[in-house]
């Protein structure tokens, strides 16, 4: 989960263990994922490029693109570089000025400066925290991953490890947690020494509580499942009964003698 770019999925993981159940190497998994997600905490810098997507199969229908149903946001936030990128941040959040807002004040630092596009949302969400280069794509003639390049790879980057490695089965109540996986593997890809990795990844299992099955699970079964009582043995309500008629179990043998002879 910390070396390969890829990943493991927790099918792949129950063979390579030996694990008995599904259940077992999903939630050993999710675990992992939760503690990725708190090794995280040091804010993006510099120029940012801020920008949502959407995660979620293609459906026949109804509305596309922005408000489709069925379908999660992500905002991805990229450090821009002069070469390459940076770090980044993703999160499950509405695309609205108080969420926005939120996102950017919790992952960037002051004194960075926002490049988005020319959303109304933005400039109420950065109310005057940050610096803000507003970007019209639709004026500019050009398409949008040249005008954001960095948002766009890494959209493209998730999208395609969420259906290669994981068959797009990310549902959207646990879509965050595979999230924080990607960002905790991309945030260290130029990280040379390997093996630091899964020491930070240990670092973060012990400091983070306990997560429970129970709370791993956030959908329940949609089957409904029948209660049947324990069916055992019925014991009688007392054990006090009657002598029986057993000549051989008398207590002395000198009656089992005396009725042998009669």
């Amino acid at each position: 989960m910390v070396a390969t770019k890829n990943g493991v999925s927790a099918a792949s993981l129950q063979p390579l263990l030996g694990l008995g159940s599904y259940q077992t190497a999903w939630g050993m998994c999710h675990k992992l994922r939760t503690a990725m997600g708190r090794t995280s905490s040091d804010l993006l810098s510099g120029n940012v490029e801020v920008d949502e997507t959407f995660i979620g199969g293609v459906k026949t229908g109804g509305k596309r693109g922005r408000g489709a149903p069925g379908k999660a946001y992500v905002v991805i936030a990229v450090e821009a570089k002069a070469k390459g990128f940076g770090r980044c941040r993703l999160q499950v959040e509405k695309i609205d000025t108080a969420h926005l807002g939120e996102f950017m004040h919790r992952n960037l630092s002051p004194v960075s400066v926002v490049v988005s596009v020319a959303l109304y949302s933005y400039p109420h969400a950065i109310a005057g925290t940050f610096g803000h280069k507003s970007l019209n794509i639709k004026r500019s003639g050009l398409p949008a991953h040249e005008l954001l390049p960095g948002v766009h790879r890494v959209a493209s980057l998730l999208k395609r490890w969420l259906a290669g490695t994981h068959q797009s089965g990310g549902y959207a109540e646990h879509l965050q947690a595979f999230l924080d996986e990607f960002t905790f593997r991309f945030n260290r890809r130029h990280a040379r020494a390997r093996g630091l990795l899964f020491l930070r990844l240990l670092e973060g299992s012990v400091c983070a509580r306990p997560t429970p099955m129970r709370e791993l699970i956030k959908v329940p079964n949609p089957h409904p499942v029948a209660i049947h009582p324990p069916v055992g043995p019925k014991w009688p309500k007392s054990f006090a009964a009657g002598s029986l008629d057993r000549p051989w179990r008398a207590e002395k043998p000198s009656d089992l003698l005396l009725q042998s002879s009669g």
